[in-house]
């Protein structure tokens, strides 16, 4: 009898150690995902930004030499990605393939410009920014005319700033619900064992004494839930990776670590907080409190 009650005990402490260190898990592993969101934010909104295009139009009577110098010059300047020359022969080709059909044949000449395709970069795709760079260019007396998406522009840039700072609230109230869960689990695991604490406590065992398996224990619930949630995370990193390539997910190494590292790290912490304060409250109550 003692000992199947014994083996009770066991299955029902192995039981409450595995659901303290699944809930931490689950939660650290959202909040990794969410971290994950936050330091690519900037990333994603970089690469929608690179593939807005200024079209600069050239004249006809624009001279080799002019066109293949302000190629260069955009090449070369600071806010520049790719600059790439397109003839009107390759263009009226590329959107006779769009339209489905060859529209020389029908006007019976080609009205396309040969042109200069400049794809910006990140950091100076904004309205004001963009308006300025057009406006130089247009200062050229062979340029007939700069075009780009002017309203596209202005979503891009309105819809990024409202991502970002978003991202940024969901991230704090995750926090805090996480913060919440995690700490209500290892109470729960905890109050189960309330009538242990004052047991010991009465016997004259001393708060530090009492105090220190429930933590000890409870970190490496912590770490195991933190391992666990790194593992998961580190499975959709690379599904990610190898299914959208263009953001280039794995490629910043620190950023990924710093992030490993925090998730381990506050799984730690939570765990060592939360443990402290629920056996600090229980240590404090008087013993009918324990009942209610």
């Amino acid at each position: 009898m003692s000992k199947s009650f014994e083996q009770y005990q066991k299955r029902k402490l192995i039981s409450s150690y595995f659901s303290v260190v699944l809930s931490i898990g689950l939660v650290l592993f959202l909040l990794g995902i969410l971290g994950l969101l936050v330091l690519n934010t900037k990333k994603m909104a970089d690469h929608f930004k690179e593939q807005i295009t200024i079209s600069v139009f050239l004249k006809e009577n624009a001279k080799d030499v002019e066109v293949d110098q302000l190629q260069k010059s955009l090449a070369m300047a600071e806010y520049t990605k790719t600059a790439t020359y397109v003839s009107k022969e390759e263009a009226a080709e590329q959107h006779s393939k769009e339209i489905g059909e060859n529209f020389i044949d029908f006007l019976g000449y080609n009205p396309l410009k040969n042109s200069i395709d400049v794809q910006l970069n990140a950091d100076f795709v904004s309205p004001e920014q963009i308006e300025e760079i057009a406006t130089g260019i247009s200062k050229k007396n062979y340029v007939d005319e700069v075009s780009y998406d002017k309203p596209l522009v202005g979503l891009l840039s309105e819809n990024v700033k409202k991502i970002s700072f978003w991202i940024l609230v969901a991230s704090a109230i995750f926090t805090f619900i996480a913060v919440l869960l995690i700490n209500s689990s290892i109470r729960l695991s905890i109050y189960s064992k309330r009538f242990i604490i004052k047991t010991m406590q009465m016997v004259g065992a001393t708060k530090i004494f009492i105090r220190r398996p429930f933590l000890w224990t409870n970190i490496k619930l912590g770490m195991l839930g933190a391992v666990l949630a790194l593992l998961a995370l580190g499975g959709v990193l690379y599904y990610l990776d190898a299914n959208f390539t263009e953001f280039n997910i794995l490629q910043d190494s620190t950023l990924l670590i710093i992030l490993f590292v925090s998730v381990f790290v506050l799984g730690v912490l939570i765990s060592l907080i939360s443990t402290y304060f629920a056996t600090q409250r229980f240590l404090n109550l008087r013993t009918d409190e324990l009942y209610y």
